[in-house]
């Protein structure tokens, strides 16, 4: 079993790596800064096979929709 911190390691170079730095710091401020149910989110939302920019796309826009 991974811990928190591998977890939390792991997340945050897979957002690197995919969005870039600038991107993935977005994406994080985007989705700490306001009330967002991720859960709830991507049980509605979530699609199998997007890519880590199409999901940040896609919770963006739902997040502003709140």
């Amino acid at each position: 079993m991974k811990t928190d911190t591998i977890i939390k390691r792991e997340g945050i170079n897979a957002l690197i790596s995919q969005l870039g730095y600038v991107d993935a710091e977005r994406f994080i401020v985007l989705i700490t800064k306001e009330p967002f149910d991720y859960t709830k989110w991507r049980e509605q939302s979530l699609d199998e096979g997007l890519s880590v920019r199409q999901l940040s796309q896609k919770a963006m826009i739902y997040s502003q929709k709140e």
